[in-house]
């Protein structure tokens, strides 16, 4: 049974099964993942259940998601505000970390247990980061977060 539990003092003990992430601008660049943030997922596959929920703005993402260790979701771009909400609270709101940087990012943000808004290179919806535990500059960072859980602490213990 994959799970983490992070214990964050005078703010939350989180119990961790799955990790949700955007795609374009928050794990992909132009459509493409690079091997870095590849090597992340495999390790963190290991500890939570990973879903990446996307407009697949580019068309790339299963192809480039093959092989990798997550679940993949695509929606229409009109629909993936809710759409991404909804897979969030199917699978546990109270149990999910969500990686993003987009508007469609928003709700499903808010929702989860843990919320990391990333400021890649695409940029990031400035409404998103009410929605957020944490803010990042960059993919990699987000994801050392989870794989690092004590850089995680450090910036939200009360």
């Amino acid at each position: 049974k994959r799970e983490m539990r992070i214990e964050i003092p005078d703010y939350k003990a989180l119990e961790l099964k799955y990790l949700v992430l955007d795609y374009n601008g928050t794990i992909a660049l132009d459509g493409v993942i690079p091997d870095g943030v590849k090597s992340r997922l495999c390790k963190l596959s290991e500890e939570l259940e990973i879903y990446v929920l996307t407009a697949d703005t580019h068309g790339t993402a299963r192809e480039m998601c093959e092989g990798l260790p997550l679940e993949i979701h695509t929606f229409p771009t009109n629909g993936a505000l809710e759409e991404k909400l909804e897979i969030v609270e199917r699978l546990g709101a109270d149990q999910c970390a969500a990686i993003g940087n987009g508007r469609n990012d928003k709700l499903m943000c808010r929702a989860s247990a843990l919320a990391i808004a990333v400021m890649e290179k695409e940029g990031m919806c400035g409404r998103l980061l009410g929605e957020a535990d944490v803010c990042t500059r960059s993919i990699e960072d987000a994801l050392d977060l989870l794989i690092y859980p004590k850089r995680l602490i450090a910036t939200l213990r009360g």
